[in-house]
């Protein structure tokens, strides 16, 4: 099992950027796939970033590509989702989720969530 704390949420303005992590504990996370998802109010729960556990696989949805970067950082036990050119409809409940697999894992159920950050874009 892993234990996930994500930070680094809060307002922005639109078209700015932002940075949130996640901190994980356990000792499986260097053999977990790693992801973001948001979820935004009335919406379901969406995938926003994926990333294999060496961190040489990755994938973005349509809506961030190349504003969005994931990356992680084994060494300390953290995922990063780098946010740039931030739009409202980016405004969401951000949240990390750990795979039970190593593997870039884009629909298959991740087994561990943090508990949320909250990122708010507007003017």
């Amino acid at each position: 099992q892993v234990q996930l704390v994500e930070s680094g949420g809060g307002w922005v303005q639109t078209g700015g950027s932002l940075r949130i992590s996640c901190a994980a504990s356990g000792r499986t996370f260097l053999t977990s796939a790693m992801g973001w998802f948001r979820q935004a109010p009335g919406k379901e729960r969406e995938i926003v970033a994926a990333i294999n556990w060496s961190g040489g696989s990755t994938y973005y949805a349509d809506s961030v590509k190349d504003r969005f970067t994931i990356s992680r950082d084994n060494s300390k036990n953290t995922v990063y989702l780098q946010m740039s050119s931030l739009k409202p409809e980016d405004t969401a409940v951000y949240y990390c989720a750990a795979a039970r697999r190593s593997g870039l894992t884009v629909t298959l159920p991740y087994d561990d969530w943090g508990q949320g950050t909250q990122v708010t874009v507007s003017s």
